[in-house]
């Protein structure tokens, strides 16, 4: 439904609760929709249009001014867009009976009411803070605002600080922890799960954490923290579940957001089980006359179809856009979120986009099996040939049917995110593993290869889907009665390999096909998944059942390490 306006106005009063990511993006879209239209944007916090993602940044002083977080000022609203934006402004309620809401001037004391014929809530989500002893002592932060990281840059260098304990592992918890060691704090990061970053799969995440170490910053997993107490000298104590207690001179709450949607369920909207405003596919409530966007809602998972939450500023933009074009009647919708994101630290690169494989074991548990099969590889960022070559780890996962991409993630230096951005687009086209097989994607010798990783993971998916090379995991050993044949040199066997493995170098493979049996199944491995390929290929033309381990020894010890 196209909103209309009251009589005597030419265009519609279009009113929008939330002035950041979301709410900038609907306001500006709007305009450019129509020059008639009255829209004016409340912020209850001081600043519209400001860089969440930079907050860390601006803690760890590589972002040195505030100003440089804030992408547009309310002056730049009015005189470039002729919007009206009213920060410091707090909206109590909604009357969808009459079309109004109730307004609270922060800076006046006073309240008011305004009418709308389109509402658009983004009014963003909140840190979770969940009701421990001692959350709310001096020097326990969350980190959401620019007031937030004012406030913590604030504490570092009035207090001095040089501990610091951070609860989460996610993307905050470690921009924070990079950050704060620039900054000469030391920083435990204290993870209820057995790895960081919930984004990725569990051995995807084994390098992060030999990387976290390897930078000076203590990991502290499967344990929750209980409580925060204050000693002698204005110190904190965290204690743990476990019983573990750590010091420090400031904390830093990371363990994700909730909805900011309050608002909402007093006005009797409907909200989803994760707690977000629903929506439909065009960014409307349950009323006609409502729209929702950005952190605030529940959107559905582009693959999966479920109902989920995602607190990205990529798909809050889409949605404000979305939701101006659904205001004035065009037909644009939402395709649903599918979790693409990345996170630099201490020049490590972590990126995924997709499905994990943490999420389909869920769904298979809820009854909602999904068919699928994954690759590893350990290709290059550019030719090996030119100088700064650096390894990346990559995991896809595709649907053993067609070989619909259903998955990636990758950890590395150079050249990740460009591998996942690939990968996200070919989800949203729904592309096949065949398809990154044939990608022509852009080739120097100082950017990537002939065969750039995302063909090379297409080529081994392919492979094990057209049945040329079959696939094992390191998983499913323990339950094999397979033959394992190491097949890299006896210098790297004897550094290290699995117990009862055979070694028969790929050298000498085919001249020493006598020493392995026909009646039982092989399977190959090397040090990253290449040589023990090579040689699956070699035996099964030679009339062996082989099979190739994916990934190699590295995903093996990757794999021990949780």
């Amino acid at each position: 439904m196209k909103a209309q306006a009251d009589a005597g106005r030419d265009g519609p009063r279009i009113l929008i609760v939330g002035g950041v990511a979301g709410g900038a993006s609907c306001a500006t879209r709007a305009r450019r929709l129509s020059e008639k239209a009255e829209i004016v944007v409340f912020e209850r916090g001081p600043h519209v249009s400001f860089a969440n993602c930079g907050l860390p940044y601006y803690v760890g002083d590589v972002i040195t001014e505030e100003q440089h977080l804030i992408v547009a000022k309310p002056g730049l609203f009015r005189q470039r867009f002729n919007i009206d934006v009213r920060t410091l402004s707090n909206v109590l309620a909604i009357d969808r009976e009459n079309r109004e809401i109730e307004v609270e001037d922060l800076q006046r004391s006073s309240r008011y009411r305004e009418k709308y014929d389109a509402l658009v809530l983004a009014p963003g989500a909140m840190p979770i803070r969940p009701p421990l002893p001692g959350i709310d002592l001096p020097g326990v932060f969350s980190l959401r605002t620019i007031e937030d990281s004012g406030s913590i840059r604030d504490w570092v260098s009035r207090h001095n600080a040089r501990t610091a304990v951070i609860v989460g592992g996610g993307f905050v918890g470690l921009e924070m922890a990079e950050n704060l060691v620039r900054r000469g704090v030391s920083v435990t990061i204290v993870e209820m799960q057995n790895h960081v970053m919930p984004a990725l799969d569990y051995e995807m995440a084994a390098p992060i954490h030999n990387h976290l170490d390897a930078n000076g910053v203590v990991l502290h997993l499967q344990d929750a923290v209980t409580e925060f107490s204050q000693e002698a000298g204005n110190g904190l104590i965290v204690n743990t579940r476990s019983g573990k207690t750590f010091a420090a001179d400031l904390v830093i709450l990371a363990i994700g957001v909730r909805p900011d949607a309050a608002l909402a369920r007093s006005a009797g909207l409907e909200i989803g089980d994760r707690g977000g405003i629903r929506v439909d596919e065009r960014m409307r409530t349950g009323d006609e006359h409502i729209w929702a966007v950005g952190d605030a809602v529940e959107v559905k998972d582009f693959i999966t179809g479920e109902w989920t939450g995602l607190a990205l500023g990529g798909p809050a933009n889409r949605q404000g856009r979305i939701a101006a074009d659904s205001i004035f009647g065009r037909d644009s919708v939402f395709r649903g979120v599918q979790g693409t994101a990345v996170c630099g630290i201490f020049g490590m690169t972590i990126a995924s986009t997709g499905l994990t494989e943490n999420t389909l074991t869920r769904l298979a548990k809820a009854g909602r099996p999904m068919d699928y099969e994954k690759v590893y590889l350990y290709p290059n960022n550019h030719v090996a040939y030119y100088p700064g070559s650096q390894e990346i780890m990559m995991k896809v996962i595709f649907s053993t049917g067609e070989g619909r991409v259903l998955g990636a993630q990758a950890v590395g230096r150079d050249g990740v995110d460009k591998r996942i951005d690939v990968m996200a687009l070919a989800i949203q086209k729904g592309a096949t593993v065949f398809d990154l097989e044939e990608a022509e994607l852009c080739y120097a010798p100082q950017y990537g290869a002939a065969k750039d990783p995302v063909n090379i993971a297409g080529m081994i998916a392919s492979n094990a889907l057209r049945a040329d090379a079959s696939l094992a995991h390191w998983e499913g050993i323990k339950d094999t009665d397979a033959m394992v044949l190491d097949v890299r040199s006896p210098k790297e066997y004897a550094s290290g390999h699995l117990d009862g493995a055979i070694n028969i170098p790929l050298e000498e493979l085919r001249s020493r096909l006598g020493e392995l049996p026909r009646n039982r199944e092989i399977w190959t491995y090397c040090r990253v998944g290449q040589r023990s390929y090579y040689a699956a290929r070699l035996l099964r033309l030679n009339g062996f059942t082989a099979s190739n381990i994916s990934g190699g020894i590295r995903t093996y010890e990757y794999m021990s390490q949780i």
